[in-house]
């Protein structure tokens, strides 16, 4: 995470120190949850192995798997984070995986004291919001099989870890459409 943080260059080592000092490692094994529906939300972490899936109940109760989190990357549930209501989703390990957990106390005074952190969470939430738009882009106008590729070329190594059900479900389609376009591209 420090490495990541450094990668800015814009934040100082004595503030990447103080983030360091406020947080914790934490493992998650395979199948637990970093928040499940009906939590508030009080911690941003950061992933440094593993990966995890966040979903949502639809109106048929069945899990919508929407998102994937990578090793490199920050989860939260980021609505709740915000907002401090309850969250509509869950976040589960789908392996076992490290994080780097902030509270969510020291991300506010972070921002609250220091223009540099406040820079770098207006910088974290651009992103997420360009993801988010991107992902949906590519569901409105792209095809399940023009998505799967997609998923293919950036996370080759994960789509052999993802549960087809679950990877089914982020695109959009049935574990028997999946197993067609899996078979399609491999041609």
């Amino acid at each position: 995470m420090e490495q990541y943080l450094s990668s800015f260059n814009f934040l100082s080592g004595e503030e990447i120190a103080f983030l360091l000092s406020k947080g914790r490692a934490k493992t998650i094994k395979k199948g637990e949850f970093f928040i499940r529906q009906g939590a508030v939300c009080q911690e941003i972490a950061f992933v440094e192995s593993g990966f995890f899936r966040s979903f949502y109940h639809n109106s048929a109760d069945e899990d919508v798997t929407y998102c994937f989190s990578f090793a490199g990357a920050f989860v939260t549930a980021y609505s709740s984070f915000i907002s401090q209501t309850a969250t509509f989703e869950n976040i589960e390990a789908l392996a076992d995986v490290t994080i780097f957990s902030i509270p969510r106390e020291t991300i506010v005074q972070l921002e609250a004291t220091s223009v540099n952190w406040a820079r770098f969470s207006k910088m974290m939430a651009e992103q997420e919001f360009i993801k988010m738009e991107q992902r949906f882009l590519l569901f409105v106008r792209e095809n399940a099989e023009y998505r799967y590729k997609d998923l293919l070329e950036k996370y080759p190594e994960y789509l052999q870890l993802i549960p087809l059900g679950y990877l089914s479900s982020y695109l959009g389609i049935t574990q028997r459409h999946l197993s067609r376009i899996r078979k399609a591209v491999m041609i």
